[in-house]
């Protein structure tokens, strides 16, 4: 992998994380960082409470907190301030020396070792944003509930092996540190060791998520380097694609192994059903009164990995470590048997059942649906939900078919990112992908389950983020496992979506960051307020429901919509100061307890009950009748899905000439098989023949394949984009959109169009009719039919 490709990734980052001047901002930063070390498992939410916190003479400094679902774990963040300046020159931005980093990271170390001992509390003014994290630091409460400080170094710069002819990607992995600790607990003081981890998040390692589509990154465990382990194990089978391995592990090597890596050793589908805080009531008691019983009354846990180190000592096999490390069974067990040792409880006698499965000769799709199946069949203890939480799942792709295919009222069409890297590929390939969509109207799966779950009652939900809110979100759509209370995704839902969307991006901006910011607490204030104005309109018994069809309409908020909102954030920014009974505020807002303190208050009753309160609920809600009425006469008219003709389009775009020298640079990197493909693409395009669905799926692993391995390749092939398609594309779209806004007869307004390009001498004009009748069926056109309309363009620019 070419480091100039790092540095490219690099450029669309700070891009990303930049305003309005171009400035790019640390907080904006982090906040482009974070859903990646999400979607690699490496945090439990892309949501972080923002404290920036520098102290320049004693070299300290962090950006941000977490603490992780369970509670054990404190997760700081650490941005590299001058990496991320646009001016840097690319010789600093290559790093092969570990000592640079250790640099960096001793900003953060030293903040924890002055925060416990309890030093910083009087420097800090009380209204300073880590002032609450300090303290509960330097607490004997939060001196017993972290046991792990995880400090991650947020650097954009790419960390390279400088020896050699060509620099090469290279990884740092940091020691661990144990600092001693003392605390009271129930007036006993105790003592014991804080374990403080150290991960480097580079551009190495943003890049590699972002190419993987968003796979968690492996878990490799080391039994004998980390633990001073090795598993005796028997080999129970050996199948085509698996070997299975059983064995007896110590507690204290499964409560070791939730201690260094919490919620990551559990495989996703599982550990977002899972509640891992505190323990399990029987298994807390099997350990406190019949320990030796333990493996007797347990049905043990369930581990898959795709590699291993065996070794053989007088005629027993040993695994020595385990590569993807995942839990599919038996997470409460682990998480309560690491939660009892550390409530005081020995665990030195207990012994639990293990199988291990070690996936071989499988794809990543082929891993994924096995883990999936072992994962279903062998939970027994809690029950797991089979749905799928992945862009896999049936809805999402609805979903993804409609921003596709629908427009807004001016003409814009939303992205979303399904698949982790979509959009970066789109920008690495060429073309205008950042012009159709700034990065005001793009929005991830992750975004989408918070902007929908804030329009409702459950704003600490929102707050919480990761696993948690998409869960619910994907529940949302999809109903129950026999599908009872699956929501229609239809073209009414999604417009009602956007809406939604709007209106949190918009309430973001209102509330601001930095200084002019309302406060420092806007991931939680802007879903509580949102869920406020969903309590005394759609959460109304009896009650008009809030109109979202305004909102789709304008594309933003009114003016008075807005003042009121931010009348609104303003309040509700100072009552969760209030009503929090913890100076943490992040944290405190991920209770039910808050919302249900704050919505019930008399500072929201009376705020809701002001005259200007009721004109906005006036001049925004509608009746459930006249709405019912209003999607109903949207929904008597066929919706055709342009998804499959926009991925022909993009594919058209980029012309047969473009995949011909794909094609030969790739000659000896692809089997006979994938080149007929590539041919039978080019002939498409050549022919003007639409491509179907498998050659569409393989064009997309294709250039994914050389994202991955070969990124260098785009950089070779200059071929310029043939935009014809796109306005061909754009105009029927269009079109057909605007029709079905103000319920326009489609067969009427494409005759229409027809006599427009007829009178400019257009020669086949007709082509309009017969995109009119297959629009009126509810059906999409083709390639041709947009070939021919490129002609009665072509024709009417010639006239004009």
């Amino acid at each position: 992998m070419e480091i100039n490709e790092f540095l490219k990734f690099r450029n669309n980052l700070l891009k990303e994380a930049s305003d309005s001047q171009g400035f790019v901002n640390q907080n904006r930063f982090l906040a482009q960082v974070l859903p990646l070390m999400y979607d690699a498992k490496l945090i439990d939410s892309e949501e972080c409470n923002e404290s920036y916190y520098v102290y320049q003479e004693d070299n300290l400094k962090i950006n941000g907190y977490a603490v992780n679902d369970s509670g054990e774990r404190l997760q700081l963040f650490l941005v590299d301030e001058a990496k991320i300046d646009v001016a840097a020159k690319e010789d600093t931005l290559t790093i092969s020396t570990r000592s640079h980093y250790e640099n960096q990271f001793k900003r953060a170390t030293r903040f924890v070792n002055k925060a416990v001992k309890g030093h910083l509390n009087d420097e800090l003014q009380l209204s300073s944003p880590v002032r609450a994290l300090v303290s509960k630091m330097a607490s004997s409460e939060g001196t017993d509930q972290f046991d792990v400080v995880e400090i991650f170094l947020i650097s954009a710069t790419a960390t390279i092996e400088s020896r050699g002819m060509t620099p090469q990607p290279k990884k740092f992995e940091f020691e661990d540190e144990e600092v001693s600790v003392s605390f009271s607990r129930n007036r006993t003081r105790l003592n014991k060791n804080l374990l403080i981890i150290r991960r480097l998040i580079d551009l190495n390692f943003l890049y590699s998520v972002e190419i993987s589509r968003g796979q968690r990154e492996a878990l490799v465990v080391d039994f004998e380097k980390d633990f001073k382990y090795s598993i005796e194990a028997i080999k129970a089978a050996d199948e085509e694609n698996f070997e299975s391995y059983l064995c007896v592990l110590p507690a204290t090597i499964l409560a070791d192994l939730y201690r260094k890596y919490s919620t990551r050793l559990l495989e996703k589908n599982v550990r977002s059903f899972l509640q891992f805080k505190g323990a399990n009531a029987g298994i807390r008691e099997t350990i406190r009164l019949s320990p030796e019983k333990f493996i007797a009354f347990n049905n043990g846990i369930t581990i898959t990995s795709t590699g291993k180190e065996t070794t053989e000592i007088d005629g027993k096999t040993y695994i020595r470590s385990l590569t993807d490390f995942q839990i599919v069974n038996g997470g409460q067990t682990t998480a309560s048997i690491f939660f009892t040792r550390k409530d005081g409880f020995p665990i030195d006698k207990v012994r639990v059942m293990a199988k291990i499965n070690v996936a071989k000769n499988v794809s990543e799709e082929g891993l994924d649906d096995l883990i999936s199946k072992i994962s279903r069949y062998s939970n027994s203890q809690t029950k797991v939900s089979t749905v799928d939480l992945g862009s896999r799942n049936p809805q999402l792709n609805k979903i993804k078919a409609l921003s596709e295919s629908v427009m807004m009222p001016s003409g814009k069409r939303w992205f979303f990112e399904k698949s982790k890297g979509e959009f970066n590929t789109l920008l690495r390939m060429g073309g205008k992908a950042e012009k159709d969509y700034p990065k005001d109207v793009r929005f991830s799966k992750e975004q989408l389950g918070k902007y929908f779950t804030a329009w409702g009652d459950q704003p600490y939900v929102v707050k919480k983020g990761g696993d948690k809110v998409f869960k619910y979100f994907i529940d949302a759509l999809s109903g129950d496992e026999n599908g009872k209370g699956k929501l229609d995704i239809d073209r009414n839902f999604y417009e009602m979506l956007i809406s939604k969307v709007i209106l949190f991006k918009r309430l973001e901006d209102l509330y601001g960051q930095g200084k002019n910011a309302i406060g420092q607490i806007r991931s939680a204030v802007v879903p509580y307020s949102i869920s406020i104005l969903y309590k005394f309109t759609d959460g109304a018994k009896g009650g008009n429901l809030f109109d979202l069809s305004k909102i789709w309409l304008r594309e933003t908020l009114e003016e008075d919509l807005g003042i009121f909102m931010n009348e609104l954030m303003m309040l509700m920014n100072n009552l969760i100061k209030k009503y929090a009974e913890s100076d943490d505020l992040g944290e405190y807002s991920k209770r039910k307890e808050l919302w249900d303190s704050i919505s019930q208050s008399i500072e929201i009753n009376t705020f809701m009950a002001t005259p200007n309160a009721h004109k906005i609920l006036e001049r925004y809600t509608i009746s459930k009748e006249a709405l019912k009425a209003k999607l109903t006469k949207k929904s008597k008219q066929k919706f055709a899905d342009f998804s499959i003709l926009k991925q022909n389009v993009q594919i058209f775009s980029r012309t047969a000439d473009y995949y011909k020298k794909l094609g030969l640079i790739m000659s000896n990197d692809i089997s006979t098989s994938q080149r007929n493909k590539i041919d039978h693409i080019i002939n498409c395009i050549v022919n003007k023949n639409d491509i179907s669905e498998e050659y569409l799926h393989f064009e997309q692993e294709l250039v994914h394949l050389v994202r991955s391995s070969n990124p260098e390749i785009f950089d070779q092939i200059n071929i310029p984009v043939d935009e014809s398609w796109d306005s061909s594309f754009n105009l029927i779209n269009g079109i057909y959109n605007r029709s079905l806004e103000h319920s326009d007869n489609i067969l009427s307004v494409f005759q229409r169009q027809r006599e427009i390009v007829k009178a400019k001498g257009a020669k086949f004009y007709s082509i309009y009719d017969e995109i009119g009748k297959l629009l009126n069926e509810g059906k999409s056109p083709g390639i041709k039919h947009l070939f021919s309309v490129n002609s009665t363009l072509i024709k009417a620019e010639e006239v004009l």
